[in-house]
């Protein structure tokens, strides 16, 4: 009789031994991990901590506010410094906590996002390239596992031509353009379709690079002094805008005729350049400012509680900062959609994430749901495109802040997207791969 009763104690302490280990592995298993090899430090380090900083605030909100329906959202930095070794290193140094159950990988780089394709579709990790990375990606049936969502740089480009044109009286014929670029496979990306819209609209391009970093540009603005253009499209990053900016007031070039992408149309960009900024205008997928009331809620519910991410509290409603609260929603908002099939309340793994990203469905009903009216464009995705949208607005520095200068616009679809679908068929060719057939997709 005692020796039953010491047994069944003895059970009973291993069995409640056991519940308990397995409380925090259960808990633990209900996360979403964010892997971020983000940049805080190196020339484009100020850019970085704006984004990252972003993003990282928005998940802290969601968990502040419940989780992901119940599921904690948890992540690690890794240093890149914008280096494509150094990210590719990030990666791998972070993937395997990634597999069970990954939110969509963010690199805020061209380079790295170019370097990761091959190595996340071979892993099945999502990656996100938002606003940057591999134009071709839009097409899902070959890049299953790449989402350049919300706009490319193709689409950017060919919007800011549609742009000037407008600016022009709707014509840009006998125009000329200069393209003043980082000579990277960022600034390298928009020239297929400046190209095809030079050859449609009759404007004489020109093609400039700027080598890393950026901060030598007397020969580039030489140049441009001397072939006199119509307009700049500058594509730059970081430290190679302030220079681009301060040097044209320099050689008398109006700033009104210049024009940056998205990556040249930020807060590090104008304030650092002073007065020589004012006028200067840029692409932008996202606005600035803390009239987006989900941006001004970030800053009670999280910074009120001393839990934010920025050191400099200035940089909230910046342009990077909302553009990293962006890609946090989008990428919250897909992990959202993925549970609705997969069952809320779960994390999600890399599959059904994957799947979250290729249906999203980002309507103005539900951007006013989550205090996000107007901060960016609807976005609905599907097997065969991975963009989503294609809209941009146009901003403009007005001495103090950026002010919006239209409404949502698209460039030229039927011209740039059989670019890039020709651009991803050459891509399956030279790699092996069978393209899916969206017809099937659901």
């Amino acid at each position: 009789m005692i020796a039953g009763f010491k047994k069944l104690v003895v059970a009973s302490s291993i069995a409640a031994a056991l519940l308990t280990a397995a409380t925090p592995a259960a808990q633990a298993a209900e996360e979403q991990f964010f892997m971020l090899p983000s940049y805080r430090v190196g020339p484009y380090g100020a850019n970085g901590q704006a984004f990252y900083g972003g993003f990282i605030d928005y998940l802290n909100y969601i968990n502040m506010k419940g989780g992901i329906d119940g599921v904690q959202a948890t992540w690690e930095e890794c240093e890149t410094e914008y280096n494509n070794a150094k990210g590719v290193e990030c990666y791998e140094r972070m993937k395997s906590k990634a597999l069970k159950a990954p939110g969509p990988i963010h690199t805020m780089s061209t380079g790295i996002s170019y370097a990761l394709v091959d190595k996340a579709a071979t892993d099945k990790l999502p990656l996100a390239m938002m606003g940057y990375g591999l134009t071709s990606a839009v097409d899902g049936s070959v890049f299953p596992w790449a989402f350049p969502l919300v706009t490319t740089y193709q689409m950017q480009a060919s919007a800011i031509v549609k742009f000037l044109k407008d600016k022009s009286g709707g014509s840009l014929e006998g125009k000329k353009i200069v393209f003043l670029y980082h000579d990277s496979a960022y600034g390298k990306e928009p020239i297929l379709a400046l190209e095809a819209e030079a050859r449609l609209n009759k404007y004489s391009l020109v093609q400039i690079p700027v080598a890393h970093p950026g901060n030598e540009q007397g020969a580039q603005w030489q140049r441009i002094r001397q072939e006199q253009p119509d307009y700049v499209i500058m594509w730059g990053w970081g430290v190679m805008n302030m220079t681009a900016i301060k040097t044209a007031q320099k050689m008398g070039y109006p700033r009104e005729k210049m024009i940056g992408s998205w990556w040249a149309g930020s807060e590090e960009d104008t304030v650092p350049a002073g007065d020589a900024a004012k006028g200067y205008m840029s692409a932008t997928w996202n606005v600035a400012g803390k009239g987006v009331p989900l941006i001004a809620d970030i800053e009670k519910t999280v910074y009120g509680a001393g839990k934010g991410n920025l050191q400099d509290k200035a940089k909230i409603g910046t342009i990077l900062y909302n553009r990293g609260v962006s890609a946090a929603v989008l990428s919250i908002e897909a992990i959202r959609t993925a549970q609705a099939k997969y069952g809320k309340g779960k994390a999600m793994g890399a599959e059904q994430v994957r799947w979250g990203l290729e249906n999203l469905n980002l309507t103005e009903a539900r951007l006013k749901a989550l205090g996000a009216t107007g901060l960016l464009p609807e976005v609905k995705t599907s097997c065969d495109n991975h963009e989503g949208s294609g809209k941009v607005k146009m901003q403009q520095w007005d001495g103090a802040k950026w002010v919006s200068l239209t409404d949502w616009i698209e460039g030229n679809k039927a011209l740039v997207h059989p670019l890039f679908k020709a651009d991803a068929a050459k891509y399956a060719k030279e790699k092996g791969i069978t393209p899916r057939d969206c017809s099937k997709e659901k």
